[in-house]
């Protein structure tokens, strides 16, 4: 009888190969998680601010007669209406203040609530933003909305 010789086979001459049953299975709970995160994902349609400083105005809720837009550019210039306002290195603002001053005046006479947008560049300071948000308030301007420009 002829003897089977057995051979043992030592682990490194073993090649596997590449095992891509596990990455599969890795993938596809990846790819179920974000699909079950994207369903809570919501889309901000509306952002109203508040400035302190006193209740709202009436007509909040009913819409607005009376829009004004004050755009902060890149380099600090504010605009109101598109009429240049300030120098951009004056943190106080005084010609804004002036001018929301009339309107608001002008606004409370015709029982008109006064609506402002303020339409800040992507490039310009936040400081700035800050500054008008400041000057609004001492104004005691209180409906205030961002513009988003959408890209």
């Amino acid at each position: 009888m002829k003897k089977h010789s057995s051979r043992k086979v030592r682990s490194a001459e073993v090649n596997l190969g590449f095992q891509i049953a596990p990455m599969i299975d890795v993938v596809f709970v990846i790819l179920l998680y974000f699909m079950v995160m994207a369903g809570d994902a919501q889309v901000e349609k509306f952002n109203y601010a508040q400035l302190p400083g006193g209740p709202p105005e009436p007509g909040i809720i009913k819409g607005f007669q009376d829009e004004v837009v004050i755009r902060i550019e890149d380099d600090g210039q504010v605009l109101l209406n598109g009429d240049l306002l300030d120098s951009p290195e004056s943190r106080s603002l005084p010609e804004l203040a002036g001018n929301l001053e009339q309107l608001k005046q002008s606004n409370l006479a015709t029982s008109k609530p006064l609506m402002v947008t303020i339409d800040a560049s992507e490039l310009g300071k936040y400081q700035r933003v800050m500054d008008v948000l400041d000057t609004l308030s001492l104004a005691n301007i209180t409906n205030i909305t961002f513009q988003a420009n959408d890209f």
